[in-house]
């Protein structure tokens, strides 16, 4: 069966991202549109908009234009939204990258993206220069400055001139031109370019506006921008869907709990998009107690799963609520979102899809549409998902099928109010002796000892199971793992047991909060 949203279908605007996100700036004007946490720097919804123009102006005079690709190696930062919207003004694509790419990660993206410049930080700059000089990089640019790089400040630079004198006419097909160039494994494989087009993010910030029943962002919420804007959970629930309402957005160019906690207390955070690592930590860390986070109303988790007993534990402690929403890079991002009310009396759902989105639930084998509580991949279709990827028709092909459904590789299910749940992913199920073990159960299972920081399940090769679940777990205080295994196996299903165990000091993720099971897994591998 197909599963449909509960919402009206919504309509798309004919516009560019920018236009979309700028259409009410004038009306914010001196209200603080981002403001650098650290610092306290401000740029207001006049100076965004301002900025932006001239920004795009002077790149437009320096030949850079429809289609070339300018790369954001950088932290979160004001002046962020500032060089993605004049890209995205002048018809260019951003292709944003991960601040923690080594210098050979950095040039496979510039590479494979045909970047044409390079903006990065000052910290950041010898390993963009290496990467730089061995790609088709023809300028970088720094937010601030430094020998060898052009100081983003020059692009905004008037010359005497009226930016809006100095701005080309740029047709830009919403529907067609791609704005972004962000890179994702999908469900398998080296990270990819995902085309995301106007409309992709367009269409999406106006279903996440039809989502009549949560109170998802609000013109007078004051937003916490930990999430990396390179991420799409960054890019656009938080740096655009934020200003697109008229709130504010409190930057913080990396994470640091005290920093962190400090800056909710300063700011006066009511809102928190966030990962569950992030939410773990608010609900267990000793120093949430010793700072004032009253003013906290709302956090939605993303990017990966999060389990009812961490999502309530959570909003027990910070009196407030916890909701869980889902997406991915090739869905721009947002698919699902859980209703406020709902996520209290059911932390544990994604809910309903969004407007104007499709889901199937399908037989992972037969690839057969499933029913009401039957686990099976999630398949999604709707204005969001991506054009393709880029110089990938093979890999475009694999997981968009032809009739538009985005294959995601993510295992779920609904029940009979059409909620849906995640469940794991296609990839990473446990074969143990033909029974499939979904590590995030044992997982969220795990956080819920009071000895446990954190854990990641994997699948561990075994000569007669052929793979049983292994646990890297890092714990507090004592605990054996043989009295952990047990207060496991206690819980679970025989074939779930967590039959090898490792302590470690960290568990390795993503800075979009994802479990790094590959990394664990190669391990094991080479142990």
């Amino acid at each position: 069966m197909i599963f449909r949203s509960p919402y009206p279908d919504v309509q798309i605007p004919s516009l560019s991202v920018t236009d979309y996100v700028l259409q009410n700036a004038a009306q914010f004007g001196a209200k603080a549109a981002l403001i650098d946490g650290p610092t306290g720097r401000t740029l207001t919804y006049a100076q965004l908009a301002g900025a932006i123009r001239l920004v795009a102006a002077n790149l437009a005079r320096r030949g850079f234009g429809k289609g070339d690709v300018l790369a954001i190696y950088s932290p979160n930062l004001p002046e962020y939204a500032v060089a993605f919207h004049a890209v995205a003004m002048v018809g260019g694509v951003n292709t944003t990258v991960n601040p923690l790419y080594t210098a050979a990660e950095l040039a496979q993206q510039l590479q494979d993206s045909g970047a044409k410049y390079l903006l990065t930080i000052p910290l950041f700059l010898e390993k963009a220069q290496e990467a730089a000089a061995q790609t088709g990089i023809e300028e970088i640019f720094v937010f601030g400055e430094a020998a060898g790089a052009t100081p983003f400040a020059s692009l905004l630079q008037r010359d005497g001139a009226p930016a809006a004198a100095e701005m080309p006419q740029v047709e830009i097909n919403p529907a067609e031109d791609v704005v972004v160039l962000p890179y994702s494994s999908g469900t398998t494989g080296f990270p990819k370019g995902v085309m995301l087009t106007h409309r992709n993010l367009v269409a999406n910030m106006v279903q996440m506006e039809g989502v009549t029943d949560a109170n998802l962002i609000e013109t007078d919420d004051t937003v916490i921008g930990i999430l990396p804007f390179y991420h799409i959970y960054g890019m656009v629930v938080i740096m655009n869907y934020t200003l697109a309402k008229g709130a504010t957005v409190v930057t913080m160019p990396r994470f640091d709990m005290e920093q962190f906690l400090q800056l909710i207390q300063d700011y006066k955070i009511t809102r928190m998009n966030l990962v569950p690592p992030i939410v773990l930590g608010l609900a267990k860390h000793p120093l949430v107690d010793k700072y004032d986070l009253s003013s906290l109303k709302y956090i939605t988790s993303g990017a990966a799963p999060l389990s009812a007993e961490l999502a309530g534990a959570a909003a027990k402690r910070l009196n407030c609520i916890v909701m869980q929403g889902y997406g991915l890079t090739e869905t721009s991002p947002v698919t699902h979102v859980c209703p406020d009310y709902k996520a209290v009396d059911n932390p544990g759902t994604i809910g309903p899809s969004l407007p104007s989105t499709e889901v199937i639930v399908a037989d992972v084998a037969t690839q057969q549409p499933l029913g009401i509580n039957e686990p099976g991949e999630i398949w999604i279709r709707g204005p969001q998902v991506m054009k393709g990827y880029l110089n990938n028709p093979q890999a475009t092909a694999a997981c968009i099928d032809a009739d538009g459904w985005f294959h995601t590789g993510d295992i779920g299910y609904a029940d009979a109010d059409h909620y849906f749940y995640i469940v794991d992913r296609v990839k990473e199920l446990i074969k143990y002796k033909g029974f499939q073990v979904a590590p995030a159960e044992l997982e969220a299972l795990l956080l819920t000892h009071p000895a446990i920081v954190d854990a990641a399940v994997i699948p561990s090769t075994d000569e007669e199971a052929g793979e049983v679940p292994k646990a890297f777990v890092v714990r507090k205080g004592a605990l054996e793992g043989e009295e952990l295994m047990a207060w496991v196996a206690a819980r679970v299903s025989p074939h779930k047991k967590i039959r090898r165990l490792e302590f470690v000091d960290e568990i390795p993720k993503s800075a979009s909060g994802k479990i790094l099971r590959r990394v664990l897994v190669e391990r094991e591998r080479t142990t």
